[in-house]
């Protein structure tokens, strides 16, 4: 039988127009913003492919919820809908709401960590690992080798090796390791899920020694939809269900709701502990504000709610998700060198094949996304050494293995004709890669530097 065309399940109900600067103009706000691509402004953007993180387009229904907020400061009905919708969608007991995913990271890192703990995780994540070392831990990658090669085809790249973890236990001991920080799906390696196998296994060794696992739930739903289109016993499961049945893995969660959730803004810390739980609620109001709305409005929260319920339809992760992967083929098909298998959030440029003549205190990926803009407007982002940081011990560069530029793809956005823009534009760049100069830096935050850095060409 003919394969057949599927299409989006949703329509277009209202538009925001786009502006096009010429290239000469691209050039001269690539370097006012210091080649970083998250100092250029938004309106001199064409294709917006920065970041996945509230970026999303809202439904008709999330947009009506957001009339229903009940902007009480103590107790709003919205508050209720969101717990009841997390412990119905998500199955855990308790909700602290935040106003994104990077406060439930600081409040769970200094409830959970103490000063020289060490805290393995299925590969870093910017923020996650700076709240750890704050609260006094050390962060340790213990994820599968092949997440770390761009051109390995196996499908669950997010996977956590057993041997790395047992071997961290055997060599500090299991009362130095707080919990296990566990990713759906892994950003850092390229949008790569986990298996469930392979959780069910880290689940059962983590009980034996009687250690946590924290969830980085943010892209769940889609972690979801990979397991059931690639791991034997699951196609004739909904994601709704694959999605509980991850989440009963584990045992408390981080959510940026901009994300999965479809929302421009919140996120929540949730937990089956009881004693995490009221240590988090006498937290969130310290940082965030009460506990029944942790720094968000009520129509924040209702929008979530109603977000959260869409982004476990299966229909919805099937558009989604093959959107990104429509991209990454049309990339393959040209051989641009990509991290293979095509993730789900977005597709990730190998900058170090693209510019082998680049060392990596040349900057290459912070190069290529530059090039990008520069080329066609499309906004992308750095994953490689600006990332990574520095060593907190030795102040010299984290050099990590993936040096990457992330074309991440905001749900319900574009459209299929978006994103043939966006790899005309990478093939043409591709194509005069060697003709690239490198960057130096010559600004550099404390934190987080790759928000903020600024640099020159060489």
């Amino acid at each position: 039988m003919k394969k057949r065309s599927w299409a989006e399940p949703y329509k277009i109900k209202m538009v925001e127009p786009l502006n096009m600067l010429s290239k000469k103009e691209r050039e001269k706000a690539m370097e006012e913003a210091g080649y970083n691509t998250f100092l250029l402004r938004s309106e001199d953007v064409y294709i917006d492919l920065l970041t996945d993180s509230g970026t999303s387009a809202m439904s008709d229904r999330q947009w009506a919820g957001m009339m229903l907020g009940d902007e009480a400061y103590a107790g709003s009905r919205n508050f209720y809908h969101l717990e009841d919708t997390v412990r119905d969608v998500y199955g855990y007991k308790h909700l602290v709401p935040t106003h994104q995913g990077r406060a439930a990271e600081h409040m769970i890192s200094k409830i959970l960590i103490k000063e020289g703990d060490y805290i393995p995780g299925n590969m870093y994540f910017t923020t996650t690992k700076l709240h750890q070392e704050m609260a006094g831990g050390k962060f340790v990658d213990v994820i599968i080798d092949e997440a770390h090669d761009p051109n390995s085809e196996y499908p669950f790249k997010g996977d956590i090796d057993l041997d790395k973890l047992q071997n961290l236990i055997d060599e500090v001991g299991a009362d130095k390791i707080p919990y296990v920080a566990m990713a759906t799906t892994v950003n850092m390696a390229g949008g790569q899920p986990i298996s469930m196998k392979n959780l069910k296994a880290v689940r059962e060794l983590t009980k034996k020694y009687g250690i946590d696992i924290v969830h980085d739930m943010t892209r769940v739903a889609e972690n979801a939809y990979m397991i059931q289109q690639k791991e034997e016993g699951y196609q004739d499961k909904t994601v709704a269900e694959i999605v509980k049945e991850i989440n009963s893995l584990t045992d408390h969660a981080t959510m940026s709701a901009k994300k999965d959730a479809l929302v421009n803004i919140g996120g929540f810390l949730a937990t089956n502990d009881p004693r995490v739980f009221e240590e988090a609620r006498n937290m969130v109001v310290v940082y965030e504000g009460l506990h029944t709305y942790g720094g968000l409005a009520g129509r924040d929260m209702e929008a979530m709610a109603i977000g959260i319920k869409e982004s476990v339809m299966d229909e919805h992760q099937k558009a989604r998700v093959g959107q990104v992967q429509y991209l990454g083929q049309k990339l393959l098909d040209a051989g641009i060198p990509i991290v293979k298998p095509v993730g789900t959030h977005g597709v990730f440029l190998d900058a170090k094949a693209f510019y082998p003549h680049l060392t990596q205190d040349e900057f290459p990926a912070q190069t290529l996304a530059a090039e990008l803009y520069v080329d066609s407007g499309v906004r992308a982002m750095e994953r490689g050494v600006v990332s990574a940081g520095r060593n907190k011990e030795t102040g010299e560069h984290n050099y990590p293995k993936l040096e990457l530029v992330r074309l991440t793809i905001p749900r319900r956005v574009y459209t299929q004709a978006h994103m043939d823009v966006v790899a005309e534009s990478v093939i043409e760049v591709y194509e005069n890669a060697k003709n690239a100069r490198g960057l130096k830096m010559v600004y550099e935050p404390k934190y987080l530097r790759f928000f903020q850095a600024r640099f020159e060409k060489l």
